[in-house]
């Protein structure tokens, strides 16, 4: 495979919820990921309680010729889900997807960036 022929795509990968407006800050990145970078491929997808699942998301992916995926797991602590659910969901991913290189991210909650956006917005004096 040459680079010309690589196309990326990142997978923002959450809990999921059965509260609709639970998915609206998830959404909420994705859609400042296009703003940023309009030629990325952004999805989004969802452990439980929320669709699309990680399988659906990255079968939709692959079928628009999608052959490299980053996941970006929006845990803000690695729990169990981060541990053990995601690397197995990986595994089944790579089985059902040779041909796809697949990346995973650590949590965005370990990013250092992050960490600092939440510790300014918690100094942030209200109005």
């Amino acid at each position: 495979m040459t680079d010309h022929k690589l196309k990326h795509a990142i997978i923002l990968f959450a809990h999921g919820s059965r509260d609709a407006l639970w998915r609206r800050p998830i959404e909420a990145v994705a859609e400042q990921v296009k703003q940023i970078s309009p030629d990325t491929h952004v999805a989004c997808a969802y452990l439980e309680l929320t669709e699309p699942d990680l399988h659906t998301t990255v079968a939709g992916l692959v079928q628009t010729g999608v052959n490299v995926v980053r996941i970006v797991p929006m845990f803000l602590g690695v729990g169990r889900h981060a541990r053990e659910d995601l690397p197995l969901l990986l595994k089944d991913l790579i089985t059902h997807h040779p041909d796809v290189t697949f990346e995973l991210r650590n949590a965005i909650g370990e990013e250092p960036e992050l960490t600092r956006a939440m510790a300014a917005i918690a100094l942030r004096a209200t109005a």
